[in-house]
């Protein structure tokens, strides 16, 4: 069966590998079904309104320089060319494109007179980012032309989506039930594929754990936390934090990932709390004054966490807990 410029474009924006290794395929591919003759193809930062280039075709350094530049931003914002609407050209604008600094910095002087720009998104409303397809002729781009790039760009989006190896890596873990997307701003947001939690919600303690986990360098962490009140949980979750991978927007830390927590060794809510805190170094005094019990309370606790680790000291105890994830990290302050 021959394979058709459409079904490779499919292929190519579904499979693995690195996101500029995708996206260039895809401008490769797309230069069979549409006309151009140079290509942009960025990612957009959610937080701040950057681009950052994926693939370029047919354009010198300075061009793409420029493009990733902020009067490009600038000119993309007013032009509204980040809306989720068909591709638009010079030819659409009510003004001359010299009006704009990109057409009369960049983009004129090097040769080029037309357009169909269109901004990326994703089938869940994901602003993820902008294409730019140049040409040398002055001619409006044609309503066929129009038509042919408004139906691909779904299959673009997908393609360089930055959220999909996370949602991916995600939902391979074991009973993933629910996550979100850290950001730099600390906002968490939804995660393509998997529900929503209390948890996961801008104020909970988790994504503030999540968050320094990220900030200080670590790609994978795993931690247990109660589900329900921290003094009376009905149940424990296991939290997964991943990551993002290289060539993502630098507003994006990584994900978090929600899932029942299995073989918790008998240990107890308390006695899980308790573990955490002496995984973190404190002594027995100390984690009596974090918890307002005596110490021989603690003592007592202690007692039983070395017997359902089979571990003969402390120190032992904390190791093992914290390579079988059975860590119940302290609220930040």
């Amino acid at each position: 069966m021959e394979v058709t410029p459409d079904l490779e474009l499919a292929e190519i924006a579904s499979s693995g590998g690195r996101p500029t290794e995708r996206a260039q395929s895809m401008v490769d591919v797309l230069g069979r079904m549409v006309p151009f003759d140079a290509a942009w193809l960025a990612l957009a930062d959610p937080l701040d309104g950057s681009y950052s280039s994926l693939a370029a075709t047919d354009l010198d350094e300075d061009t793409e320089r420029y493009l990733t530049g902020p009067k490009m931003a600038d000119d993309i914002e007013a032009t509204q060319t980040n809306r989720a609407r068909p591709p638009l050209s010079p030819s659409d604008l009510p003004y001359p494109a010299g009006e704009l600094a990109t057409w009369a910095e960049c983009l004129i002087p090097a040769g080029f007179h037309q357009a169909l720009a269109v901004a990326l998104f994703t089938t869940e409303h994901r602003h993820v980012g902008f294409l730019a397809l140049l040409s040398a002729s002055a001619r409006p781009p044609a309503p066929a032309t129009r038509r042919r790039l408004h139906e691909l760009t779904p299959i673009l989006a997908r393609g360089i989506d930055p959220l999909r190896s996370l949602a991916m890596a995600a939902r391979v873990l074991k009973g993933a039930r629910s996550g979100a997307v850290l950001c730099r701003d600390g906002t968490p947001r939804a995660l393509p594929g998997l529900g929503d939690d209390r948890l996961l919600a801008a104020g909970s303690p988790v994504p503030a754990l999540a968050r320094a986990f990220l900030e200080d360098g670590q790609v994978f962490t795993s931690f247990l936390w109660p589900h329900g009140f921290r003094q009376a949980p009905d149940e424990h979750v296991r939290v997964t934090v991943l990551a993002s991978p290289e060539e993502t927007p630098a507003g994006l830390l990584g994900a978090i990932v929600l899932a029942p927590a299995t073989d918790l060794r008998g240990l107890t809510p308390r006695e899980l709390e308790v573990l955490g805190l002496v995984i973190e170094g404190m002594s027995n005094q100390q984690i009596a004054n974090v918890l307002v019990v005596t110490p021989r309370t603690v003592a007592t606790h202690l007692e039983h966490i070395l017997a359902k680790l089979d571990a003969p000291t402390r120190t032992l105890a904390a190791v093992r807990a914290e390579r079988r994830g059975l860590y119940v990290p302290s609220v930040p302050s």
